[in-house]
């Protein structure tokens, strides 16, 4: 259902409040470039520091802008069961085709917490479910074993995996089936990710390189593996350089780079990225030649 190069795209915000008109465009430019689908809300998002309302809208926005032409994923996680349900309840209604959903984070809840919250989810509500395993950020791991629970039910479809443990992707195939989708959610392993059975890439750089991420995910899947570490190695450097500082904050400068009308405002905490970082996005995006 899912795959290719998936942007988890970030938010435009221009004095606090979100810029939809450029959210609009950042849209077209990513389907016009040849992004398979779209993520809005995400980590990327900033959707941890959104109002319900906005992030209500914004789903609601990217499925509109989209009109069809890709699938859209909308972020509906929480550490809340009952406000992840009521985002999920809300991507449906706007036409959403799969919700994207993390364990609880914060809450640290056991194996059988993390079954029981999306057991709820699915019970709830029936718009597909993307698993999104990124413990690093939640604390909470979806086990191997928990997941192959949950793929028994019937809308819980696949996982955006971000472990960085790239024997998952094998474990995870053995455990859930062979239909389960895996997309990787970290850019700079998503060569080794595909070779082992993913079938795409949820992406931060592919926001700042559309086009050249999807060719790398249609090399990946055509099983052109020359062509597709040749696009790895022009797009590593870019890849390491996002996160040398709190993300989004890098991505959000390479935008303003490479679309000077593009916000780069962000959401307290977080804040822009430092001087290094900056350096290292600026010589990234040289090296891959989309500056």
């Amino acid at each position: 259902m899912f795959g290719g190069s998936i942007p988890a795209l970030v938010t435009p915000i221009r004095g606090g409040t979100i810029d939809e008109g450029a959210f609009r465009s950042l849209v077209d430019w990513q389907i016009e470039s040849g992004s398979s689908a779209l993520v809005p809300c995400g980590t990327t998002g900033e959707s941890a520091t959104m109002t319900i309302e906005e992030h209500d809208r914004v789903v609601r926005i990217c499925i509109e802008q989209a009109a069809g032409r890709v699938p859209i994923i909308a972020g509906c996680g929480s550490n809340d069961t009952a406000v992840a349900l009521h985002h999920m309840r809300s991507a449906k209604d706007a036409g959403a085709d799969a919700a994207l959903l993390v364990p609880p984070y914060y809450n640290r809840p056991n194996q059988e917490g993390v079954l029981a919250h999306f057991r709820a989810l699915a019970s709830g509500c029936d718009l597909p479910i993307m698993l999104y395993n990124v413990p690093a950020r939640t604390i909470v791991d979806i086990s191997v074993e928990t997941m192959a629970e949950l793929a028994k039910l019937p809308t819980v479809i696949g996982v955006k995996d971000a472990t960085g443990n790239a024997a998952r992707v094998t474990a995870q195939r053995l455990a859930c089936g062979t239909d389960f989708v895996q997309l990787s959610g970290n850019d700079d392993m998503a060569l080794g990710f595909m070779a082992m059975g993913g079938r795409g890439c949820i992406s931060v750089t592919a926001n700042v390189a559309p086009r050249l991420c999807a060719d790398f995910q249609a090399a990946c899947i055509e099983g052109r593996w020359s062509d597709a570490l040749a696009l790895q190695d022009r797009l590593f450097p870019l890849h390491t350089a996002l996160f040398t500082d709190a993300s989004p904050g890098p991505i959000k400068y390479a935008l303003g780079k490479i679309r000077p009308d593009f916000p780069t405002e962000l959401r307290l905490p977080m804040t822009p990225a430092g001087a290094a970082s900056r350096a290292a996005v600026d010589a990234a995006l040289v090296h891959a030649g989309v500056r």
